[in-house]
């Protein structure tokens, strides 16, 4: 074999191990929706959500996949008593409205438990919305504990400060435009947001 030849084999092989993990990774995106405005006939409320994008690293499939926690049935009744709640995937214009705070890289494991978590919050147990102590900004706080992430204090109905407060506990994560790498392994243990306000429901 001739050392040409093995030089661009060489080449080809640091280029595939390069170029590999760039790939498989999912990026998380934590947005507060300036909301507070109508639109299209609709009232758009202040609103926090999570984006995830870019591929697994197990088997190749693509991610593009968001959600925020909000009351299935919205009106006045909400300022007076808890209601059933909705884990609802914003759509691309949607995301494209809103503020990044927080951005950071997980690995399978960690974006697994999060889609996990998010079920739960779709799930019997976990679809219960109270405006002022159990709502959007909740959801997405549990799930940036279970990326690993510090949160801000709680109960909150503004999801802006919520995430700026929390993108300030968590400066390597903080949005710059690019994420933050996550380190891979064990997922952190996933906090059940059950507590005394979770007889209550979710936020905004």
């Amino acid at each position: 074999m001739s050392r040409r030849l093995l030089r661009s084999l060489f080449a080809a092989l640091l280029l595939a191990l390069a170029a590999g993990p760039a790939w498989a990774e999912v990026t998380l995106t934590f947005y507060a929706h300036p909301g507070a405005r109508i639109r299209g006939g609709e009232l758009l409320f202040p609103h926090a959500f999570v984006h995830a994008t870019g591929v697994l690293d197990d088997n190749g499939e693509p991610v593009d996949w968001a959600a925020g926690f909000t009351a299935k049935n919205p009106g006045p009744q909400l300022l007076f008593a808890r209601g059933a709640g909705v884990v609802l995937e914003p759509d691309p214009r949607y995301v494209g409205e809103g503020r990044p705070y927080l951005s950071l890289t997980v690995d399978d494991a960690v974006y697994q438990a999060i889609r996990a978590r998010a079920d739960w919050w779709n799930g019997p147990e976990g679809s219960v919305y109270d405006l002022r102590r159990r709502n959007c900004i909740t959801f997405v706080a549990d799930l940036a504990r279970l990326a690993g992430l510090q949160t801000a204090g709680e109960p909150s109905m503004k999801p802006g400060t919520f995430l700026e407060a929390t993108a300030a506990l968590n400066p390597a994560a903080a949005w710059t435009g690019a994420p933050a790498q996550l380190a891979s392994g064990s997922v952190p243990e996933p906090l059940v947001v059950v507590g005394p306000a979770p007889a209550a429901a979710t936020g905004p």
